[in-house]
């Protein structure tokens, strides 16, 4: 993960993305076929290839799997390996916290095959993912569907707070029900992977009610942008400088003066890359293993989800 200099120079690159008026998208969109020269991009696009490929394969296996996938709780040490037997000895309340992930537009839970498993190798036992209809909604019923999960998860799981995780169009419903539902109350971090939520210019390829929403200025977007004074919930926001399903961008940063949000940038990645990063999964791993109840970090040398000030 990049310095907070780094970040600090990211979110920067943000705000003047963010404010540049229509007339200088051409360009953005100038600069962006210059950076597809780019070595790391090309390397990048190859592997979002690959990937694409495998989540075709898989596709259909996320859609006959019945409920949600959950982890299996271990409460014997000596057969786990030892960086799961590690987690649960130094914080078994941060190995046991469930996670729940939440997956993007035209897709399922498959898409985090590779991030499911990385999360319960480093010793997460409670991992869950959900499946929900992305064509036939909006972002506004997705959220009150994801609350109806969260809820289930918090009853057979017994923890009164829980982790989010959303890749795309999941990430914008997670930050919706967070924010605009009282989500703040059960979710204690949401971290989102490629989501747009400055909006896509993507999305006037499609003239359907739920792509219109995710249009800059958009009424939900608007709404997004509202106050969200006193939120509990810590975000981390994961965007590409490679991702071409948003436009800008940087608009994948996650902005808002109420919120506290850390913004990773990456290089070269895929938007279908981001779930499947070895870096990504080793991050949020490391985010969600060491942060306390009030969002404190528990080791040291690890950079501060603090409050934006």
């Amino acid at each position: 993960m990049p310095g907070a200099a780094q970040e600090n120079r990211d979110v920067g690159s943000v705000t003047r993305a963010v404010a540049d008026p229509p007339a200088r998208l051409p360009a953005r969109l100038g600069r962006a076929v210059r950076d597809l020269a780019d070595p790391a991009v090309l390397a990048g696009a190859a592997v979002e290839a690959v990937w694409l490929g495998a989540h075709l394969l898989t596709w259909p296996v996320g859609l006959v799997q019945g409920g949600p996938d959950r982890g299996r709780p271990a409460y014997r040490l000596e057969h786990l390996p030892p960086v799961q037997r590690g987690l649960l000895v130094s914080d078994v309340e941060a190995a046991g916290t469930p996670i729940l992930l939440v997956h993007g537009i035209v897709s399922n839970r498959s898409i985090f095959t590779v991030l499911r498993r990385g999360l319960t190798r480093r010793g997460f036992s409670n991992v869950y993912a959900m499946n929900y209809a992305t064509l036939a909604t909006d972002v506004r019923t997705a959220a009150l569907r994801l609350a109806e999960e969260v809820e289930a998860v918090c009853a057979e799981t017994g923890f009164e707070r829980i982790h989010v995780i959303g890749h795309s169009l999941g990430g914008l419903i997670a930050r919706y029900y967070v924010t605009r539902l009282g989500g703040d109350a059960r979710v204690h971090t949401l971290v989102t992977l490629g989501t747009p939520h400055e909006g896509t210019w993507a999305a006037y390829a499609v003239p359907t009610r739920l792509m219109r929403q995710m249009r800059p200025g958009s009424g939900l977007m608007r709404e997004l942008a509202r106050p969200v004074r006193g939120c509990r919930t810590r975000f981390v926001a994961y965007w590409s400088d490679s991702d071409v399903a948003i436009v800008p961008r940087e608009s994948a940063a996650l902005r808002h003066p109420d919120l506290a949000a850390r913004t990773v940038r990456l290089h070269g990645a895929g938007h279908l890359t981001l779930p499947m990063l070895g870096d990504v999964v080793h991050g949020i791993s490391a985010a969600l293993a060491q942060l306390d109840v009030d969002g404190a970090t528990l080791r040291r040398g690890v950079t501060p989800l603090g409050r934006r000030r």
